[in-house]
């Protein structure tokens, strides 16, 4: 027998193969509880805005801070490097298709990340009275995280690609101790990204308060086209909450799980809730904001990688201010906005009054068709679902 013949396959899922099954009881949507709480940070809206240049800046942070949701502010962008860093964001939205990538590898090759600026940009969404959490990488975690904690952050995230708490080195470089990590920092620590149970697991006793979930669904991700790495959204999400709730059964602490990447509109946020998420994280949604940074471009972080990028420059236009995408009123019908007011009405349709309702008694399918079935005319003339 053949070694592929003894590989064994799993079926795994996206967002856009599943529906939520309605139940015999529906709400009034204005008694419906949308909020989450990630350790001690509780938010209003269960969304919060990647750590991109082209999603979050000072001030998109401070704004979605102060409609209750989040924006995490990325310290090895644009942002830390440039003082003036809309100048910068400009001319990555000004320059051509063929020429994109060699700006971007320009652009984080040329200016170190400065101290001064973290500091600063830290204090620009305090000011604004908006909470504020930061991200790095896990080989700048400890520079970094020491500056976040004390600059007294709402919480520190440590993100990448792909993580975990196992790294071997060729040149003994020592991984970073997460559990270790953790202890010592001041502020709460959030881990990702995850793809699956076991790993998951491994990360839920290591005193991180979230762990993000998702690999390569972003709208500007390439990792699975260059990698061949990467698990479909509604399985990892299910996967890794499962992991959540046996680490909850046995030692009683709960640590939230958010989903990273590949949710397009408010359907995508309300299945990824349903899957076991506790909040989502968005990109490519906010990125189409007028105040967005990325003036209607949207990026990936891997994007400017010198050795290998993994993301792509995509143009996602710019269909509303902020407060609409999160708030409304709605000036579209494709769930690109009022992203809350969706989110509330999903829930009341199905009787979930609170989010862990979401998790615990809402039916969800497998429904390949839910996307095409009778959206012939909108497929044509691309209104709606197909705009």
């Amino acid at each position: 027998m053949s070694t592929k013949e003894l590989i064994h396959f799993k079926r795994s899922y996206g967002l856009n193969e599943i529906a939520l099954v309605p139940s015999s009881l529906t709400l009034d949507p204005n008694i419906v509880d949308i909020s989450t709480t990630i350790g001690k940070l509780k938010l209003d809206i269960p969304v919060i805005g990647s750590a991109m240049d082209s999603v979050v800046s000072p001030k998109t942070a401070s704004l979605l801070g102060n409609m209750g949701a989040l924006g995490v502010l990325n310290l090895e962008g644009v942002q830390t490097r440039y003082e003036d860093a809309e100048v910068v964001l400009k001319k990555i939205s000004q320059v051509s298709k063929a020429d994109y990538v060699n700006l971007m590898q320009d652009v984080y090759r040329d200016e170190p990340i400065k101290e001064a600026l973290i500091r600063a940009r830290i204090q620009e969404i305090k000011s604004s009275g908006a909470p504020v959490v930061v991200s790095a990488t896990p080989i700048n975690a400890r520079r970094f995280g020491e500056i976040a904690s004390e600059e007294k952050v709402d919480a520190f995230l440590i993100q990448s690609t792909v993580v975990s708490t196992q790294h071997k080195s060729a040149n003994g470089n020592e991984a970073l101790d997460l559990k270790g990590f953790c202890n010592a920092m001041d502020v709460p620590v959030w881990v990702g990204n995850s793809a699956t149970y076991d790993v998951t697991a491994t990360l839920l006793d290591t005193g991180v308060d979230a762990v993000f979930v998702g690999i390569g669904p972003g709208a500007a991700c390439t990792t699975r086209g260059v990698l061949g790495v990467g698990v479909p959204m509604a399985t990892s999400i299910a996967d890794a909450s499962q992991a959540r709730n046996d680490y909850f059964n046995q030692t009683g602490k709960y640590i939230s799980i958010i989903a990273d990447g590949g949710i397009v509109n408010s359907g995508d946020i309300c299945k990824a809730l349903a899957c076991g998420a506790d909040a989502v994280m968005i990109g490519s949604p906010l990125a189409r904001a007028k105040e967005a940074p990325g003036n209607g471009f949207h990026w990936g972080m891997a994007t400017p990688n010198a050795v290998l990028p993994r993301g792509a420059r995509v143009e996602v236009g710019t269909v509303a201010s902020l407060n609409e995408i999160m708030l409304g009123p709605s000036k579209s019908d494709d769930g690109s906005q009022n992203l809350a007011g969706a989110i509330r009405t999903c829930m009341a349709t199905v009787g979930a009054e609170k989010i862990s309702d979401l998790h615990q008694i809402i039916e969800v399918i497998i429904a390949p068709s839910l996307l095409t079935e009778g959206k012939v005319y909108q497929k044509d003339q691309h209104l709606g679902m197909y705009k």
